[in-house]
């Protein structure tokens, strides 16, 4: 990606909001390596077993973006925004299915001190809840939860992505944080 001018990403995004179909089919092969580790990294951090692939996640996840119809993406980080949602939503289903033919059968993600204070499983669906509540709380807090841990993009990034100052989002970032660990330590003592 480093031969490509850097804004051609967000010019083939402009141009699939603009009307052209294949501005996102342009996209994702110059997005699909990191669109792939990423998706590998989240994945990486669930039970033993788990049948999804990295691939099958980018897929699911492209599929719903093309549902979605057309979207307007302010740059690369935003994309990666988006996406990281959309595969979030992926693998909730996929959690809340598993875990509706067998009991505690849940996707479990592990969460390192970006979230946490210590490494520790955390389920996906727990996760997913935790973070419902705190879109109602904080929609800001929980945008910038799903940014830096789902999408994984850096303070500077998700401030870029966000329209906001790095330190709004670390400030955001250590409350988020904090009370996320105190809702998913209630939660697993319930």
């Amino acid at each position: 990606m480093s031969e490509l001018p850097p804004n051609i990403v967000t010019q083939l995004l402009a141009s699939w909001h603009a009307g052209d179909d294949d501005g996102l089919r342009s996209v994702i092969p110059l997005m699909y390596d990191e669109l792939r580790r990423r998706a590998h990294r989240y994945l990486r951090q669930e039970r033993p077993g788990h049948t999804l692939q990295s691939t099958a996640l980018v897929h699911e996840a492209y599929l719903r973006l093309e549902k979605q119809g057309v979207v307007r993406f302010q740059n690369r980080q935003h994309f990666l925004a988006i996406f990281a949602q959309l595969m979030r939503q992926v693998l909730i289903e996929y959690a809340r299915a598993q875990h509706a033919t067998k009991r505690d059968g849940g996707i479990r993600l592990s969460l390192n001190d970006a979230i946490g204070a210590k490494l520790r499983d955390v389920d996906a669906v727990a996760l997913d809840d935790a973070l419902t509540e705190l879109e109602k709380l904080n929609p800001e807090q929980c945008r910038i939860v799903v940014l830096r841990f789902m999408a994984g993009l850096t303070i500077e990034e998700t401030a870029e992505a966000m329209g906001i100052s790095p330190a709004t989002v670390k400030r955001h970032w250590e409350t988020a944080r904090l009370w996320l660990h105190r809702e998913l330590n209630q939660n697993s003592q319930t």
